[in-house]
């Protein structure tokens, strides 16, 4: 379920001083995605504000739907009714701000009590002028302090104020996912800005970070976002390593890579670029984006060092089974002339060697060729494989005969 209101081209014709069209889609899609009951319940002066409307505008509405609304005053007390009134899960958010949130099968909605005594005043708080857009439910009007439709026109990202970023430092980090998200720019003022504070990033509790890491590696604009997260040095106030895989995102071929592909393994290619493991583990990534991180700059440096043309075959083939459940994150690393066979290979699950696997299994191994678990178990099954990788194991005969053929050149001897 999608509503497409605007669309950016399209955005000239619609957008103007006249706010009538806007307002009648923000009215359409409340009762389109079922939150128009919670409307009763809602004090005078409440507003619709921020990223709802932002994508509405921008005709990104979906099924999975956020709503924040600003209340006049106690919002803990008006969330809490509506929570019991209509069976939702209620949450304090921060209970010093006065903010909570109700979440629905269907929507989560945060409703907030006004920090000014206007909501003038506390849209021009908000982080950037496309966020700064409220509607008024009772007067059925657009409020618009700081001209965001407009920069949502031009697809501009702006603050209205340095103190904005300030108040939150990971502000400075949320420019880059609108970059990633929304194709926008970014205002000159705020680039020079960033360039100057962006240490302030680490006052930010490391979880929030992570989330917006998270967001950025996974848009669809997510190569121009890493590019200036680079080009700006945003993560150097917490790097430990200096040898990290800074690559020309500008000339990769992303389009030889599918759906699928660019949704499961552009973003850990991504974030290679960005962090080094000490960064990751501060930023709270789990121990398996770790793990998978490590593989890919262990192979990249030996890429360094060696030609990929003279691999051996057992280092060619141990590239293959460290490499294989994220391997399309790592042909990005290569050069583009061995992205279509590589990628192609890896779709194939029949090839042995882009998808290592046994012919026989280890039980199997350890009766016919009369060994116990333990290090030389783990070798030989290891060998048949690199064979079957290699085609030089047709059938399970062959397999045995192989595997006693090691044991007997490798097993250590008792005298």
């Amino acid at each position: 379920m999608q509503m497409h209101i605007f669309k950016k081209e399209n955005l000239n014709n619609h957008i103007n001083n006249d706010h009538t069209l806007i307002i009648n889609e923000i009215e359409k899609s409340i009762k389109f995605y079922n939150w128009d009951f919670i409307l009763s319940s809602l004090p005078s002066g409440s507003c619709l504000v921020g990223g709802y409307i932002r994508d509405l505008i921008l005709g990104r509405l979906n099924s999975v739907i956020d709503v924040d609304i600003v209340v006049p005053k106690n919002a803990i007390k008006i969330g809490k009714k509506i929570a019991d009134k209509f069976q939702g899960r209620f949450i304090i958010l921060d209970d010093a701000r006065d903010v909570v949130r109700i979440i629905f099968k269907h929507i989560s909605i945060d409703i907030a009590s006004k920090i000014s005594p206007s909501i003038d005043i506390d849209l021009l708080s908000r982080d950037f002028s496309i966020n700064s857009i409220a509607f008024s439910f009772e007067e059925k009007l657009l409020i618009d302090p700081s001209n965001g439709i407009n920069d949502l026109k031009f697809a501009f990202l702006r603050t209205n104020s340095k103190q904005n970023l300030f108040d939150d430092p990971l502000r400075i980090l949320r420019c880059f996912r609108f970059v990633s998200e929304l194709d926008f720019n970014i205002d000159v003022n705020l680039i020079n800005f960033i360039k100057s504070y962006k240490n302030q990033l680490r006052l930010v509790a490391n979880e929030r970070i992570n989330y917006e890491i998270q967001r950025i590696i996974r848009g669809k604009k997510a190569s121009q976002a890493i590019k200036l997260i680079n080009e700006l040095k945003i993560f150097d106030y917490i790097q430990s390593e200096k040898n990290l895989i800074f690559l020309d995102l500008q000339k990769i071929n992303f389009e030889e890579f599918n759906k699928f592909e660019k949704e499961n393994f552009l973003p850990l290619f991504f974030l290679v670029q960005i962090l080094d493991e000490f960064s990751l583990k501060n930023f709270k990534f789990s121990k398996s984006e770790i793990s998978k991180i490590r593989l890919l700059r262990k192979w990249n440096i030996l890429f360094k060092i060696k030609n990929i043309y003279k691999l051996s075959e057992r280092e060619r083939f141990d590239l293959h089974q460290e490499l294989e459940t994220i391997l399309p994150s790592f042909i990005l690393l290569l050069p583009q002339s061995f992205h279509s066979e590589w990628i192609s290979r890896w779709r194939d699950k029949d090839d042995k060697l882009f998808h290592p696997s046994n012919l026989i299994k280890g039980e199997v191994v350890k009766k016919y060729l009369k060994i116990q678990d333990g290090p030389i178990l783990g070798k030989v099954i290891n060998y048949l494989s690199m064979e079957l990788a290699y085609n030089r194991l047709d059938n399970f005969d062959e397999a045995i005969y192989k595997g006693k053929q090691w044991i007997q050149q490798n097993a250590p001897k008792c005298d």
